[in-house]
């Protein structure tokens, strides 16, 4: 009797196959569907991830930035195409959708400052206003970049501090790059007395960086008056050199302002106050 239930049975199973084997034929396609569709996604995640890194390195950004975008591109890849494969069976994609937005709202809430910090690291690498190894301002502090990092900017100054500065204060303010250009100009203030001849002084300053070896003589060399102070009347002097130079250049032109000033005895002037004293003796005569 037990046999014969069982017959019965697979009888049924059978009959019920072949009144839906048109839906079973449909459900089979849609899985394969799905599967092929998720190997795809991988396979092109893989080349999207591995084309992103190889751009990212030819163009000589920070390998820790570059195999964070790539691997994240990656996965943004990959999550696209499980919810491709998930629609090929049936699956309601919508409601899919709406449960990731909801935690990356949630994870974009909780990690607010951390993510600013990523997508101003991420404009820092795309844009390029700094790279490593320049001598920048930012936020108020200078000093040679070391490394750009996903969420801070590690700088050296010139007296060997290490300063890290978090990227979304970097976008935020100004950024002063003083190693971009390959030209820098020098400016100098030179104060000297009333009494001295203005051609005279502006002849030996401009005679002063004509002979320096190291300004740019195919660029502007001006010297003019600019400020009758109260105490001295006071000279602009402007030349332009290499951009390395331009230190040791300001230094070097500065002491031998001085030196042909002193030479052709032109003063330079220092505050000084006349004090006038009007002194009346009053006498008293006592009557005696």
């Amino acid at each position: 009797m037990h046999d014969l239930n069982v017959v019965n049975d697979i009888n049924h199973a059978g009959s019920w196959i072949i009144r839906n084997q048109e839906l079973l034929l449909s459900y089979f396609i849609n899985v394969i569907s799905s599967i092929t569709i998720f190997v795809i996604g991988l396979f092109i995640a893989r080349i999207i991830s591995k084309g992103i890194n190889k751009v990212l390195i030819t163009r000589n950004i920070d390998s820790t930035i570059s195999n964070f975008l790539s691997a994240l591109f990656r996965y943004a890849t990959i999550t696209f195409f499980i919810i491709a494969s998930l629609g090929c069976i049936g699956v309601q994609t919508t409601s899919v959708i709406t449960i990731l937005g909801a935690a990356g709202m949630a994870i974009g809430l909780a990690l607010q400052g951390s993510l600013s910090n990523f997508a101003a690291g991420v404009l820092l690498v795309s844009l390029r206003p700094l790279r490593t190894g320049e001598y920048v301002n930012l936020d108020n502090v200078s000093g040679t970049v070391l490394n750009i990092h996903i969420f801070y900017t590690t700088l050296k100054t010139l007296d060997g501090k290490i300063v890290v500065i978090p990227n979304n204060k970097i976008i935020s303010s100004n950024i002063v790059n003083y190693s971009r250009e390959p030209f820098r100009r020098n400016e100098f203030i030179i104060s000297v007395s009333y009494n001295s001849d203005i051609d005279l002084v502006v002849k030996v300053l401009k005679n002063v960086m004509l002979n320096e070896e190291r300004v740019l003589k195919n660029r502007d060399i001006t010297v003019g008056l600019t400020e009758l102070a109260p105490y001295s009347i006071n000279f602009i002097a402007r030349c332009w050199s290499n951009t390395n130079d331009l230190n040791s250049v300001y230094w070097d032109l500065m002491a031998k302002f001085k030196k042909s000033l002193d030479k052709n005895h032109i003063n330079i002037p220092y505050p000084q106050i006349d004090v006038n004293i009007n002194y009346k003796k009053n006498f008293l005569y006592k009557e005696l």
